[in-house]
Formats: C-alpha cells, sequence, structure tokens
C-alpha cells in the first residue's frame, strides 16, 4: 500500500511522512478511524514508506526489493495480530493459521470490516478474540532481528478486541520494546480499549473521508457513473466500505421497493408484506443489506428535509421527492424506532439469519409505530 493510493487525506499523509523524515518515529502508534475510513491503509503505508529502500519526498518508491513485498503483504519484517476465531477446521487457531486468508482479504478492498473477515475465514457465527498466546507469540516474533528491513513493523488490526490478559501481556514490551520495532494498532472504539494501551501510543486520529473524495474513489477505482457516485458519495457517511457496498448494490429499484414496503408496513397490508418477504429473501445478500442501508439513509433524510430544510438534504430527483414524502410520517417520536428496527435487521443479517424472518419481523415492528404522531 502506498500513500498515493489513498484518496485525500493530503495533510496526515504529510504528517506520517515528515515525521519519519525528521527521525520522530513514535515506536507504539494508533490510528483510530471509523469503519471505512484510512486507519488500516495508512497504517500499512506506513509501514511501507518507513522500510522502502528509496524513499520519495511523499511516498515510497513503490520499485524497490521492500515495496514489493510490501505490496503483496510478504515482506519477512511486517507482522500481523488479527481478531479470529475458530472453525470447523480450526478449533485453537493463531493469527499466522489464517495469513493467506488475511493477504487475500487485504488485496481485495482494505476497507472491509470485522465481519467481512470472520466470513472469509469461516468463523461468521463465532465471537473472535486477540487471545493472551497470540500475545505471547509477539513476543517471541519481536525479539528476533529483523530480517531485511530497518524496522520490524508489527499491525495490530482491532486491538480493541484483545483481552485484558492478552492486553496485559504486550505493556511490557510496549514500554520497553526492541530497538527498530514498530508497533502500529489499527482501532475503530477508543473505548474499549484499556487506558494502560491507550497511554503508551501516539493517537493519530484518521478522519471520515469528504463527499468529493468517496466521489473520486468511487469514479475512478470502481469506474462508477457520475451521477451515481454523487448520489452514493451523499449517501455513505464518509465510509468508504459503505460507498462500496452501495455503489455495487445500490439499485434505481431500491426507492421503489421501499417505498412500496413502507406503504404496506404503514396500511398493515399483511397479506402484501408476506408476499414482499418472499421476494426479499431471494435477493442476495449484499442486495438485502443495501436495501436496508437505502431506509436508514431515507429515515434520516426525511427527518432533515422536515427540520432543517431541503438546503441540506444529501438527495436529489426521485429521491428527493420519495423523502418529501416520507417525511409527513418521519417524526422524532418514531424515528428512533424505525432506524433502530433497520439497523438490527443488518446486524442480523450479518450473522446469517434467516432473510424471510429477519424481513417479516422488521415490517411487523415498524407497523406498529410508523403511525405514531409527532
Amino acid at each position: 500500500m502506498l500513500f498515493r493510493e489513498i484518496i485525500g487525506l493530503e495533510d496526515t499523509k504529510a504528517t506520517l511522512i515528515n515525521a519519519i523524515r525528521s527521525n520522530h518515529v513514535a515506536h507504539a502508534q494508533l490510528f483510530l478511524g471509523n469503519e471505512g475510513t484510512a486507519n488500516l491503509t495508512l497504517a500499512l503505508a506506513y509501514a511501507t514508506y518507513i522500510n522502502c529502500e528509496n524513499k520519495q519526498p511523499t511516498d515510497a518508491c513503490g520499485v524497490c526489493s521492500s515495496c514489493v513485498k510490501m505490496a503483496k503483504f510478504i515482506h519477512p519484517d511486517l507482522h500481523f495480530v488479527l481478531p479470529i476465531a475458530g472453525n470447523s477446521k480450526i478449533t485453537k487457531p493463531k493469527t499466522a493459521d489464517f495469513m493467506k486468508e488475511w493477504r487475500t482479504f487485504l488485496l481485495q478492498n482494505p476497507y472491509q470490516n470485522l465481519s467481512h473477515w470472520l466470513t472469509m475465514i469461516d468463523a461468521e457465527s463465532k465471537q473472535p478474540s486477540i487471545s493472551a498466546e497470540e500475545a505471547r507469540g509477539i513476543l517471541g516474533t519481536l525479539s528476533m532481528k529483523s530480517f531485511e528491513g530497518e524496522y520490524k513493523v508489527l499491525i495490530i488490526w482491532l486491538p480493541e478486541y484483545m483481552n485484558i490478559t492478552a492486553a496485559n501481556a504486550i505493556l511490557k514490551i510496549l514500554e520497553e520494546p526492541p530497538e527498530k520495532t514498530l508497533f502500529l494498532l489499527v482501532a475503530q472504539n477508543l473505548d474499549k480499549m484499556l487506558v494502560t494501551i491507550l497511554s503508551r501510543t501516539q493517537l493519530v486520529r484518521v478522519r471520515d473521508f469528504e463527499e468529493a473524495e468517496i466521489q473520486t474513489y468511487l469514479s475512478t477505482e470502481l469506474d462508477t457513473p457520475l451521477s451515481k457516485a454523487q448520489q452514493v458519495a451523499k449517501l455513505a457517511e464518509g465510509s468508504l466500505l459503505k460507498a462500496k457496498e452501495l455503489a455495487e448494490g445500490i439499485s434505481d429499484d431500491n426507492q421503489i421497493i421501499f417505498r412500496d414496503w413502507m406503504r404496506d408496513c404503514y396500511g398493515r397490508k399483511i397479506p402484501d408484506l408476506y408476499a414482499k418477504m418472499e421476494v426479499f429473501a431471494k435477493k442476495s445478500k449484499d442486495e438485502q443489506k443495501n436495501l436496508l442501508l437505502y431506509g436508514l439513509n431515507i429515515c434520516r433524510e426525511s427527518l432533515v428535509w422536515q427540520y432543517a430544510g431541503e438546503e441540506i438534504v444529501r438527495l436529489d430527483g426521485e429521491n428527493l421527492t420519495f423523502v418529501q414524502g416520507f417525511a409527513k410520517v418521519i417524526n422524532p417520536n418514531n424515528v428512533g424506532y424505525l432506524s433502530d428496527y433497520l439497523s438490527d435487521a443488518l446486524a442480523h443479517l450479518e450473522r446469517n439469519a434467516s432473510a424471510k424472518i429477519v424481513f417479516l419481523d422488521t415490517s411487523l415492528k415498524i407497523s406498529n409505530v410508523i403511525k405514531i404522531q409527532a
């Protein structure tokens, strides 16, 4: 991963590069950003730059032996620790057991989330963690000298999934790290991390992507048509993960499907809802999720339009027309319920619950609250 492969965030990139060029490298850094931000990609680009054999003023060269290996995530001085869980083949797993899958995961799309990772390793229904055994393995790995690069680099993805024993096990090495050893922690939730870990790391805050940056990414990386890229960028809430899912799964039919679904919920047309659930259940998982994501955004935009005015609503065309109509039944007393039900449905689908049951349960719940008046 190179800095130039990351859309935007020029100020953050410059800060990271200047720290290396001025020899002010903190041995433990925490890249904190929401899901779908560049926290992981920035950490990977930083790791690439620090061991590049021909550093350029604004990026790694991309062609030296170190950069080539880093691009494939096979550099012998690049190490990872990940949240993992057992599956049908491996009951007591370690990160090393899944490195092939992890490299594939990163090469496919470095903006994915934990749910996608668990699907990759066939552990969707399991509770992931970073165990004490994994932490002790870190100590052994980092006690050795680097093989090729100037620095040994350890990237801990989602350190908030370290149990207390594991976190305590790495405290000492964070306090007294081996020479030329770099810890890059990539986190999403600061509240779930031990204060003792936080106090030993330098915080790198990674902001959400801006709409223009997301639009550029969709246009250049996914060849998304301009009008669709503009629409998705408005709905993605700063997340490239969400933008990619919407761009690949969003359909011009979503507005019609969601509108008719809400009309049946409002009218409590139970037979029609049952028929719709059969149709929804036959859709792909991505199509189901994107319908729910579309609904969540419509709920938000309907409330925004009602109370803040059209100028800050992030929709146009038929979607804006629908929002204006849907706003007649959305108000502060019911929008929380609607959003919670749609979010819960997303979470259940992520856990491989029956789509038919999930959508039917969600429909009945929405039917009970959609007529609540302000």
